[in-house]
Formats: structure tokens, sequence, C-alpha cells
């Protein structure tokens, strides 16, 4: 990773007093979102603002927020005197490194018991990845189903069927652990 990729600057802008991200890659991006920042694309660029109508304060707070975790992480933060911080907060490990290390230790795998059981971390029943999605697509359906609008039951319905149906190849995947125990 060029190390261009893991400075970045937040600053509140002097002339919109808006308080402002820019650069890092896209780990970086995922940490600004997280801290409660908003994405902002542009042509030739992207990069994070607070978002707006926050009071003063609350923006100090996110920025701080934002340089501790993004310290945290390793990357260089040039920051305004006011959001600075020698806080670092704990880092966890994001869903997506959890599902990514479950594939690498898939590769990793010597014998079919321990490729089943890591397959069986995603497809256990009440606590695997594929029910935890499972779950996150239905609550998405309910929160659409309440919406009120003319695309809401349409949008429920495929996300119900995601849901379902799609996510049944969870059956298929427990098979396979089946046939290799």
């Amino acid at each position: 990773m060029p190390l261009s990729d893991r400075y970045l600057t937040i600053c509140r802008d002097p002339d919109s007093e808006e308080v402002l991200a820019r650069d890092g890659d896209l780990e970086a991006h995922s940490i600004l979102q997280r801290a409660g920042f908003i994405p902002v694309h542009r042509l030739h660029e992207t990069y994070h603002r607070a978002p707006t109508g926050l009071p003063r304060d609350e923006e100090t707070g996110l920025a701080t927020e934002a340089v501790a975790r993004l310290r945290a992480a390793g990357y260089h933060v040039d920051c305004d005197a006011d959001f600075d911080t020698s806080r670092r907060p704990i880092l966890y490990q994001t869903l997506r490194e959890s599902v990514a290390d479950l594939a690498e230790r898939l590769r990793e795998a010597t014998t079919t018991d321990e490729a089943a059981g890591i397959l069986t971390e995603l497809t256990a029943p009440c606590d695997g990845v594929l029910d935890a999605v499972g779950k996150v697509l239905i609550a998405a359906a309910e929160f659409h189903d309440g919406l009120g609008t003319d695309s809401a039951p349409y949008t429920a319905r495929r996300l119900r069927y995601l849901a379902e149906e799609t996510l049944r190849l969870g059956s298929v995947v427990k098979v396979l652990v089946t046939a290799t125990r």
C-alpha cells in the first residue's frame, strides 16, 4: 500500500466552516464513515464531511473520534488543533475481515475436518454468517414495510426473497459440510 494513502487531513474549511476529511485509501474511508462522516463523490475526488446541521461541539467530537480511530489504525492524520487527540481506541476486526479470514483459513486447510469446521462458521443455523445476513435482509424488509411509498412493498418482497430463497445457498453448503465429514 502506498505510504501516501496512509495520510489524511481533517480540518474545518476556512470559507464554509464545514469539517472536511481528505485523502486516504478505502480502509480510511470506511473508518471515516463508521465515525459518522458522510462521503462526497466529485468527478475528480472523493472526500468526507461532517453531517450538516450538527452543533459545533458535536462536529468537533465527531472529528476528534475520527482522528483517534484513524491513528489507531496506523494513519498519519494532519488535523486542526481542536480535533487533535492522543486517544487510541481498541480496533475490532470488521465483519468483512472476519469473513475474509474464513476464506484464508479455508485455503490453508489440510483436512476435510478443518474445511468442514470453517464452512460451518458460514452455515451455523442461529449464529452463522449466512443466518446473520438473512436477518439483516429481513430487518430491511420490515423497514420498507413501514415506509408507505409506492415502491416499498416491491423492495420489501425483493429483500425477503433474497433472505428466504437466495440464502438457501446455505443449504447447499451444509450438504458440502456434511459430505466432507
